[in-house]
């Protein structure tokens, strides 16, 4: 008979049971804190007023937030989490002003957005937004971040947002800019990198933008009117078919591009008429080449190499090589071609001047004039515009801003004008005359470009004081054009010998009047004041 042994303990139940109670408590000790986490960041946003629940995996707003009183959070912060859309509970903090979604899974805007009044800063890039709702452009919006989504379109009601002064939304599928954004007269940065846009809207000129970045699309044009951009400081455009401007020119910088476009805006409304007779009869003016956009200003914009602020990534890299250390007064004639000088053109064209003037100060007003009376001072006047702004005269050095009709002062009478315009001619003449006697030269016609690397104003300084300018850039054979920079330090150079030989502060012109050939007026005062000083100092020693 067989004999049953004791029946085997089962050792395995008591650890089971001891192993599913520890795995319980390590379950309730880990998300004790991530509790604790969420209820101190509620609890610190009902206090200070602004919620960081940032990088927490949420994928729905906290339940627990009823219990706190959250109506006067102004900043929410959300970003990197697992929204699918915007909880409504957001919605109902009134007194939001910035809000930031970023790097969530958002797919859509709710309508009840809108009940956020007082928000002023929407951030809701990268998430999944395929279309942007109207209800956001009835907020009060200044910063607007809706970049690296999938939008391809922006609301036609963008231009309510009146306040607006950030535009992000870079890195989607945009194909073409709405009609109103024009309207945003506020807008100070658009940025629409990386879109689908082949044609960049005119009314874009009209915003006082600062920073404008259009890269990396298909533009091939860029509209002539966007040279009235004045406040713009920063131009984004690489990775783009550009065709007008050329390559080569926006390689050069915003300054380059800028006179491209003002060149053909001379060259396809042929303005140069309207731009000195603001009173008569504007609709019957005769078409006349302004002169801006010759050849003779084509050189002069390729001659002049960017500066480091205003150049694009698109800047080549160009060798320099420098001449400088004891030039003599023999270099200078070398340097500075003997070119037949063209007096009898500008003293024709200060008679056409005088002939015009002697005209209007006759004793009947203009408008009494005959009809022929009126034609036969329109062709004079044509006359002399056309001398004074031909590319093979001297008086291409003015380079004025262009002005279109809208810039021109009514009140200020044709004889105000044509007098000025004596009185400038006269002070080149006799800058052009200053240079030329000392230095026994002679200036090209363009004095504007042949003074704007600095070389011919450091010899006259030299001539007049010797070795007040110790070092000076020229051009080589090698590197016939000076680096900016090279044309910088010779104009600074001058302008710090002109304050050692004791030109005033007020007479003295600024770097920028010589290197972008805009202010040759100011710069005929600084010679004339340097020119005067050096007369009374010789007087005094003698």
């Amino acid at each position: 008979m067989a004999t049953l042994g004791p029946e085997p303990r089962h050792h395995s139940q008591l650890p089971s049971a001891a192993l599913q109670t520890n795995l319980s408590g390590l379950g309730s000790s880990t998300s004790l804190p991530l509790n604790r986490g969420l209820e101190r960041a509620l609890e610190d946003a009902a206090n200070s007023g602004f919620l960081n629940l940032s990088t927490r995996k949420l994928k729905e707003f906290p339940r627990t937030a009823s219990n706190y009183d959250l109506t006067d959070t102004v900043e929410a912060d959300l970003s990197k989490n697992r929204l699918i859309d915007i909880p409504s509970e957001v919605c109902h903090l009134v007194s939001l002003e910035t809000l930031n979604l970023y790097h969530n899974c958002i797919k859509s805007i709710p309508d009840t957005i809108i009940s956020l009044q007082s928000l002023t800063c929407l951030n809701i890039s990268r998430n999944q937004l395929s279309v942007l709702p109207a209800c956001v452009c009835g907020l009060p919006l200044r910063v607007l971040n809706a970049s690296n989504n999938k939008l391809n379109a922006l609301p036609e009601s963008i231009g309510q947002l009146t306040n607006l002064m950030e535009l992000d939304v870079s890195c989607n599928e945009i194909t073409a800019l709405p009609r109103h954004t024009g309207q945003l007269k506020a807008l100070r940065e658009l940025n629409v990198h990386r879109n689908l846009l082949c044609v960049l809207p005119e009314d874009l000129a009209d915003l006082p933008l600062v920073k404008f970045d259009f890269s990396c699309n298909k533009v091939s044009t860029i509209p002539v009117c966007y040279r009235k951009m004045t406040q713009l400081q920063s131009l984004q455009l690489e990775n783009n078919p550009l065709q007008s401007p050329p390559a080569q020119i926006c390689m050069k910088g915003k300054i380059h591009i800028f006179k491209y476009l003002a060149m053909e805006a001379c060259r396809s409304d042929k303005m140069g008429d309207a731009l000195y007779l603001p009173d008569i009869d504007q609709h019957k003016k005769l078409d006349s080449d302004s002169g801006v956009g010759s050849d003779n200003g084509d050189k002069r914009l390729s001659a002049t190499e960017p500066s480091d602020e205003d150049s694009l990534s698109l800047n080549v890299p160009m060798t320099n090589i420098t001449e400088e250390e004891g030039l003599s007064k023999d270099d200078s004639s070398e340097h500075i071609s003997a070119l037949t000088g063209a007096a009898h053109t500008r003293k024709h064209a200060l008679t056409c001047v005088d002939r015009i003037l002697k005209a209007c100060r006759e004793k009947h007003p203009l408008t009494r004039l005959t009809q022929q009376s009126k034609v036969n001072m329109i062709n004079q006047l044509k006359e002399a515009v056309e001398m004074l702004q031909d590319p093979n005269s001297c008086v291409t050095v003015f380079f004025r801003t262009y002005k279109t009709l809208e810039s021109v002062d009514p009140q200020f009478t044709m004889r105000r004008k044509m007098e000025q315009l004596r009185e400038e001619l006269e002070l080149i003449e006799q800058l052009r005359e200053s240079i030329e006697s000392r230095l026994k030269v002679v200036l090209p016609e363009d004095l504007g470009s042949s003074l704007m690397d600095g070389v011919v104003l450091c010899h006259l300084v030299n001539h007049i004081r010797p070795r007040s300018v110790a070092s000076i850039h020229v051009p080589s054979p090698a590197v016939p054009k000076l680096s900016m920079a090279k044309c910088r330090r010779n104009v600074e150079n001058f302008l710090d010998a002109c304050r050692k030989m004791g030109v005033p502060e007020d007479k003295l012109c600024l770097p920028h009047h010589i290197l972008e050939e805009k202010g040759l007026i100011k710069v005929g005062i600084t010679v004339q004041a340097l020119l005067d000083e050096t007369s009374a100092s010789e007087t005094l020693v003698t």
